[in-house]
């Protein structure tokens, strides 16, 4: 069942940075309780698109191995059961605008008084604290002020966003690790904490030494479309066949093996190029030499003399490829998870990092709406059958 067995999580959490969070714990065995509006539930159920059923798939990945119960938290009734689900739990996962959970009288000051070692992760766009922390934020928003937008896309174009919500599932990878930071914590003082997440801040965390450059020197790292500043040969290159290659050989030993598979070693020791800081200053030039022998040969063909040569290169695959990959495939990196509904099986990516003694599993696809309410109420609350009926007439559940 994966290291984290023993753990009982509540996720309050909407849209992916919260459930992102409560998927990586979910892979590594807690029992995630996913709490979920009655009638309409989760949001994320209704995201991405459609397998050929007409029903989106989104919903079985993020709430994989997670239970779902129904509980409307904005009426009293439904907030006095989460209070009862808090004093049964270890973590409680929550990404709403800061202020929210402490309207419904469901702050930590109130939740830690109940269960002193709960760990509550909070993610939002800006933090619990400071002038911006009750803005809406989304991770278009958190990317842009991280200082991930700015630097991405082409100098001469707009910035543009990677095709995924990067900043909410780095996010969410930040408060899994606070939580099990928190945790550590817990062993040597028995006390539960705030894990305080914010989008921008998980972004920030990933700009390598943009700000000191800036402070140390006034440089502003600009666009540089899909190569790096001053980090030259590396970069995406044409095909004969019309795929892009991507070759990184900015280390010295590594260029010198490229030069020799291009079949023109002398420019290994051409001071143009023969340094790393001389090839970063001439990216362009040196780009526009390996795109024009690129350009000449099959994808698959230099891809396998470059790995021969110990030169590192890859294809810029789509799932499609990712599927059909033997090495994809020998590590199941992919995985085909059961599908009762649909029949048959539905891929996914596996649950990652690997681990040698206590490895994660995938348990089942995200649960429909309500599968667990009465199970949880009635196996972990001991609420009674005329309790859970009476909660449900009342629309709390």
């Amino acid at each position: 069942m994966g290291p984290l067995e023993s753990l009982r999580v509540i996720e309050l959490g909407q849209l992916i940075a919260g459930p992102f969070c409560g998927q990586l714990l979910a892979d590594f065995g807690a029992e995630v309780i996913k709490v979920e509006p009655p009638k309409t539930g989760e949001a994320m159920r209704q995201w991405g698109r459609p397998g050929k059923d007409g029903n989106p798939v989104w919903w079985s990945v993020i709430a994989r191995g997670k239970r779902s119960v129904t509980l409307d938290l904005r009426i009293s009734e439904g907030q006095a059961v989460l209070r009862d689900l808090v004093a049964e739990a270890d973590i409680l996962i929550e990404n709403f605008r800061p202020g929210t959970m402490e309207r419904w009288g469901l702050g930590h000051d109130v939740l830690s008084a109940i269960n002193p070692r709960l760990i509550m992760a909070r993610i939002s766009g800006f933090g619990q604290d400071g002038p911006y922390s009750d803005r809406a934020g989304f991770a278009s928003v958190g990317e842009a002020m991280g200082g991930l937008r700015y630097i991405s896309g082409y100098p001469d174009r707009p910035p543009v966003r990677v095709g995924l919500s990067l900043g909410d599932s780095i996010a969410g990878i930040n408060a899994a690790m606070g939580v099990l930071l928190a945790l550590e914590h817990r062993h040597s003082t028995g006390r539960g904490q705030v894990v305080d997440t914010s989008i921008y801040e998980s972004v920030l965390g990933l700009t390598e030494a943009m700000v000191s450059e800036y402070d140390a020197g006034g440089h502003i790292r600009e666009r540089h479309g899909s190569s790096l500043p001053g980090i030259a040969p590396s970069n995406a290159y044409p095909t004969h066949d019309g795929r892009e290659i991507i070759i990184g050989a900015n280390q010295d030993a590594v260029f010198r093996r490229l030069c020799d598979v291009m079949g023109a070693p002398e420019l290994a020791d051409d001071p143009r190029y023969a340094t790393h800081r001389a090839r970063g200053e001439k990216t362009k030039e040196l780009d526009a030499r390996i795109a024009e022998w690129t350009r000449r040969h099959p994808a698959e063909e230099m891809v396998a003399a470059l790995c021969k040569a110990g030169v590192p290169v890859g294809l810029a695959y789509t799932a499609r490829e990712m599927m059909e990959d033997p090495h994809f495939a020998a590590r199941e990196s992919i995985a085909a998870v059961p599908d009762p509904k649909r029949g048959g099986t539905l891929a996914m990516q596996n649950v990652f990092p690997r681990l040698s003694e206590s490895p994660g599993g995938i348990r089942a696809l995200g649960p429909d709406l309500g599968a667990d309410t009465e199970p949880v109420l009635r196996g972990l609350l001991g609420y009674s059958v005329e309790k859970i009926t009476q909660l449900e007439q009342a629309g709390v559940i």
